[in-house]
This record gives C-alpha cells, structure tokens and sequence, in this order.
C-alpha cells in the first residue's frame, strides 16, 4: 500500500472553525494545498451568500425583501428547494422560513457545504478526507484504508466528556444540541425553544439533510422518530439525547 500524504487546515469561517484533512496514496502535498485553497475560496463564497450576519449576503437581501428567489444565485435557488423538501419531511419540525426576519438556511447550509467540500478536494486528488464544521461532518474513504473515522459525541451538559463513538467510513454526521451557544433551537410551530431533545446526531448520505433532520429531532424529540419510516430516509440513523435525564434512544438503519 502506498505511503498516504496527508494535509490540514482549520478555516475560520460561518461563525466557527472548519477543519479540513485530506490524505492521498497518488498525488503529492502540493496538489492536496491546490484543493484547500479552492476550498477556502469556496467556503468564503457560501459565507457570502448565507450569511445572516452580513448585511449584504444574499439570503439577508431576501430577508428584507430586496430581492425575490427567483433573481437569486443558482445556490440560493438549490438550498431553498431542498429546504422545502426538508420542511415536508419532517412534517415541518425543520422549517427555515419560520423565524424572525424570514428565511434563514443556516440549518441545511453547512451540511450542504461540508459535501460540496467533499467533492473539492477529490478533484485534486483526496482519497480519504474529513470535513469538520462544528458538528455538521462530511467525511469519505476513512482515516486510511481499512480504518473507519471515529467521530465522538460530547455531552451536551460537560464539552469534555464523550458519550458515544461512532466509527464511519464515508457519510455525513450532523449533531445539533445546546454546547457552546446554549439552547438556540427555535420550535417553528410556537415560536419558543425546543425541547424535544437535548443533543441529536444523525447519520446518512447528504449533510444538508443530516443537519436538518438532527434539527428537526431536536424539536419534536421521540414524537419525531416516526419521519425515518419515510422510504426516502432509509439511509439514515439517529442517536438521541433525551432532555432532563441521561438516557438515550437509537433510530437504527434495520428498521
């Protein structure tokens, strides 16, 4: 087995750090740097776009109604249908559209991101890659190959205690609960904070989806379990901390 190069980068961008590693058996450091760069341009980009925080971000536009969706960007467009989508699975536990000044991705975005980076750095060549944006992963290959990535969730109540270890390979991994900004989760429905969990992790396919499934657990708890029956989040799994106890509830993949 070839000898595997490995690159990093912590990236101060969307209001927290994201970590990139990329590892390749076939080309050499330089090219995997080539791919980070573009990567810091394109996560700047989305941070352009989406953010809320500025004041000339396209989604804060569409907030004051400076524009309609349709003269927005092909990303807006994209991220906005695939809200929708998110809103009507989750029987509208995930609904961007009800918070206070209107349309607010961010809850999808960097999920949605976090792939889009995936698929950067293995044009340059990554084989293995992780991609950390506080709690939204997109991850591909392993470690190396043979060794899954072990992504540890903390406690929601102590940041440096890990209570469960998954090991993937490739996939996403989104966990939304209170840590560092506290309860912050708004129950579209009523307007107020969400408790129907404490912390939630789910696993699948596509990030955005996982970020908002994870958010849509979050509101609606152990009543919301029933939206994985779903045939289209078949491929997906939940791991649940219940709020006011130490318990926890597992949304398998053999169900």
């Amino acid at each position: 087995m070839s000898e595997l190069t490995r690159v990093a980068a912590e990236i101060d961008v969307w209001g927290t750090i994201l970590y990139a590693e990329a590892a390749s058996s076939s080309v050499d450091a330089s090219e995997l740097n080539a791919g980070i760069e573009e990567l810091k341009a394109y996560v700047k980009k989305v941070d352009e776009i989406f953010s809320p925080f500025k004041s000339e971000s396209e989604v804060s536009k569409l907030r004051r109604k400076e524009i309609d969706i349709s003269d927005a960007s092909p990303q807006m467009q994209e991220v906005w249908q695939l809200c929708l989508a998110a809103r009507e699975l989750t029987n509208g536990a995930f609904d961007p559209w009800a918070v206070k000044k209107g349309f607010d991705p961010s809850g999808y975005v960097k999920g949605w991101a976090a792939d889009r980076c995936i698929a950067i750095l293995k044009k340059y060549g990554a084989e293995h890659v992780q991609i950390n944006a506080a709690g939204d992963l997109s991850l591909v290959g392993g470690v190396e190959p043979g060794q899954p990535w072990s992504i540890g969730i903390r406690d929601p109540e102590n940041k440096f205690k890990v209570v469960k270890v998954f090991e993937i390979t490739s996939g996403a991994v989104a966990t939304s609960g209170q840590y560092e900004i506290g309860a912050h989760i708004i129950n579209p429905r009523d307007g107020l904070i969400a408790i129907g969990a404490a912390s939630a992790t789910v696993m699948g396919p596509d990030g955005g989806l996982a970020d908002a499934l994870a958010t849509a657990l979050m509101v609606d708890g152990k009543d919301g379990a029933g939206i994985f029956m779903k045939p289209e989040l078949k491929e997906y799994s939940a791991w649940v901390i219940e709020r006011h106890s130490d318990t926890a509830w597992t949304i398998p993949l053999d169900r």
